[in-house]
């Protein structure tokens, strides 16, 4: 039997869930934000944080610092509530016998029984609290929730990572990545507030190219360098290109040099043929998209460097690029 949310209720839990998690930092979710880490299409995401806001569970706020919050603290809102912000009452819509016999016209014998059944499983939604589930996404996250007998695993990740060797200090680079997206905007097709459109692929502009909805977090100290989440997914049609989820690293090698590593997951396509097309292509596609922007954000980075900083280059010098293939 089938008791799974519809993609509108799923979608209005994953965005709730982190509204949620953001809730201790007083910072607002911007709609790109939650589009990327709970991964609900840009087509919908809109949508779904206006049926939280109409039920008075989260309050949205324009301008630079603008974005979606919750209207309460995650312990004083329920699963309840959020599901019917997207899916309306919980209660059964039509009979679970259908039409009968004709002496099952006003009412049949399993009503009362759905009904309770109804009721039950709005009480268990009721005292589930958005800060239980946040706790506990944050559990599953970092790898301590034990995870049930009766699961249901998605299709497994796939870990790839590649890196290139930039002429220049790291702290040139840096800068130009504290900057904002500018350093990506030159691959961009298009571009707005919350998302750069941008070609990858191994083809390119040719074969097995796809434009991706490029999301970019925020920048971070991290292990002697930067780190800026990253995220892409295709735009228009989903069919089968990867979703890829991970960070950007630049580390420093010398004086002169420095690495910007990309590293992360994809998940294959539900379903028999997903796993079909991974092992015969979609993993080379992911690979080779990663390699090809990286190549082209270090050449920005280089090209858009003031020329005093950079370094003297030798004839027939080429950028060494170091690859980090995961079996």
């Amino acid at each position: 039997m089938n008791l799974t949310l519809s993609r509108r209720g799923a979608y209005a839990a994953r965005a709730a869930i982190c509204l949620a998690r953001a809730y201790g930092t007083g910072r607002p979710k911007k709609l790109r934000e939650i589009s990327a880490e709970m991964d609900i299409p840009r087509t919908f995401v809109a949508q779904i944080l206006g049926d939280l806001v109409h039920a008075g569970i989260a309050v949205s706020s324009f301008g630079r610092a603008g974005g979606h919050r919750l209207a309460r603290p995650p312990d004083q809102v329920s699963m309840a509530e959020v599901i019917e912000a997207a899916e309306g009452q919980l209660a059964f819509e039509r009979c679970a016998l259908g039409d009968g016999p004709c002496r099952w016209q006003a009412v049949c014998p399993l009503h009362e029984t759905m009904t309770m059944a109804a009721a039950s499983l709005r009480e268990v939604l009721g005292s589930a609290t958005l800060a239980m589930l946040a706790d506990r996404d944050a559990a599953i996250e970092s790898g301590t929730y034990p995870v049930p007998a009766d699961a249901h695993p998605h299709a497994a990740a796939v870990a790839i990572a590649d890196s290139v060797h930039v002429e220049l200090p790291a702290a040139a680079v840096q800068a130009r990545l504290r900057a904002g997206s500018s350093w990506l905007t030159r691959h961009a097709e298009a571009s707005d507030e919350d998302v750069l459109r941008v070609r990858v692929g191994p083809g390119g502009y040719g074969w097995l190219g796809k434009t991706v909805a490029v999301h970019l977090g925020e920048l971070a100290q991290a292990d002697g360098g930067v780190v800026i989440p990253l995220v892409w997914e295709a735009t228009g049609p989903l069919g089968l290109f990867p979703r890829f989820e991970g960070k950007l690293r630049l580390t420093g090698l010398d004086q002169e040099r420095c690495e910007l590593s990309l590293s992360g997951h994809y998940r294959p396509p539900p379903g028999k043929a997903g796993h079909i097309l991974d092992d015969a292509l979609l993993t080379r596609v992911a690979r080779a998209a990663l390699r090809s922007l990286l190549r082209r954000v270090a050449r920005v980075l280089e090209e858009e460097q003031p020329s005093s900083s950079m370094p003297a280059k030798t004839a027939g010098h080429r950028r060494q690029v170091k690859r980090h293939p995961v079996p």
